[in-house]
């Protein structure tokens, strides 16, 4: 089988065609014009200071609260390796992303997941979780059109997790690479916006608003704490790449970054309403929510479907998906992810159409 015949809905990237390439090209031109000393250097470990500044901007902060990383992953990598040791009580949601789960289980944390509702982790859950003696070190939530789930923190949940985690001790980590591709409904506050007391620490990702191919992400959160981790950092790499942070730099600060997001949301905003329509068609006995933003939607498929038996069915017909197992510490075996953010309109049809069959053979 060839990569042209392939359907994948299995990797949340951004297709070629809602990629500005010609944006990002000027974009290097000008970072190259502007400051080639600063594009060309090592740079310091808490990445390009212009673009830095940018971001603090952003979410009116000072610029010693923000490190620039290699992509969001590595901003969770940093803050679990600074905070998180063997034995450690760690909240995270279920599902959650499956890396999260790999990092903080290779790190020898005791991981809780804590059930994901149709507006956020359950915080009544959570709270006799706590009520029970359970001390976490940091609560990892995602907040806006969850991985895997789809699913986006309510205003009043996220209220609920600032007052939880002032009086039991713990860090929100809001974890928001998404954030920004909103195609239903208004955008909501982040917690790191509503934090007055220095609980949360806040990453996100141009990944998903630029391309994946830049590798430029950020965490913001106390300046101690993101000097702690620079200094780390140093160590690690000397400095992020210079060159990449330059051009989404000049990406943003141009306005092309406010073009791209409405272009990228627009796009997925027409994809997910198709596979929520073609999962109406092909596969009425599954269950999902409809995302209000980004690039997920999960689908609990009856309990008969072995998802394990399901996704080499479906790579057979020329069809990738992931399996709902990947994201939980036990359950998610009959559901699955389905990332539509890859995938053009005229193929998501023919691509759910694909996964219907393979459920009636592994069913049958």
């Amino acid at each position: 089988m060839t990569a042209e015949q392939l359907i994948s809905f299995a990797r949340g990237a951004p297709s070629l065609d809602i990629i500005d390439v010609e944006g990002l090209k000027a974009a290097a031109a000008r970072a190259f014009d502007a400051d080639p000393a600063g594009v060309t250097a090592y740079g310091t470990s808490v990445g390009y200071v212009p673009l830095r500044k940018w971001i603090a901007e952003k979410h009116n902060v000072s610029a010693d609260q923000v490190i620039v990383t290699n992509g969001s992953l590595q901003a969770d990598a940093f803050l679990f390796n600074h905070l998180v040791q063997p034995g450690d009580d760690v909240v995270v949601e279920k599902p959650t992303y499956d890396r999260t789960l790999l990092s903080l289980q290779n790190l020898g944390a005791k991981v809780h997941q804590v059930t994901l509702r149709p507006d956020g982790i359950d915080v009544d859950e959570l709270r006799g979780l706590l009520e029970s003696g359970v001390r976490p070190k940091l609560a990892h939530i995602i907040p806006n059109y969850q991985n895997p789930a789809g699913i986006t923190l309510s205003v009043e949940k996220r209220r609920a997790l600032l007052a939880l985690a002032a009086e039991y001790e713990f860090t929100i980590f809001e974890d928001d690479p998404y954030v920004d591709i909103r195609f239903r409904g208004d955008a909501l506050p982040s917690m790191l916006s509503m934090d007055s007391d220095n609980l949360v620490v806040h990453a996100s990702s141009f990944t998903k608003t630029v391309c994946p191919g830049v590798r430029v992400g950020y965490l913001v959160g106390p300046a101690a704490l993101i000097d702690a981790i620079a200094k780390k950092a140093t160590n690690l790499y000397i400095s992020p790449g210079m060159v990449s942070e330059a051009i989404v730099h000049q990406f943003c600060v141009s306005g092309d970054i406010e073009r791209s997001v409405a272009t990228v949301s627009a796009a997925l905003g027409e994809r997910a309403r198709v596979l929520a329509d073609s999962l109406r068609k092909h596969i009425p006995a599954a269950t999902f929510t409809e995302p209000d933003g980004g690039y997920f939607l999960w689908v609990d498929l009856p309990s008969d479907v072995d998802v394990d038996k399901l996704f080499p069915a479906a790579m057979k017909k020329g069809v990738a998906i992931v399996k709902g197992s990947d994201f939980l510490l036990e359950g998610g075996r009959s559901s699955v992810r389905l990332a539509f953010s890859a995938v053009t309109v005229d193929q998501i049809d023919e691509g759910v159409r694909r996964i219907a069959e393979a459920i009636e053979e592994v069913r049958g």
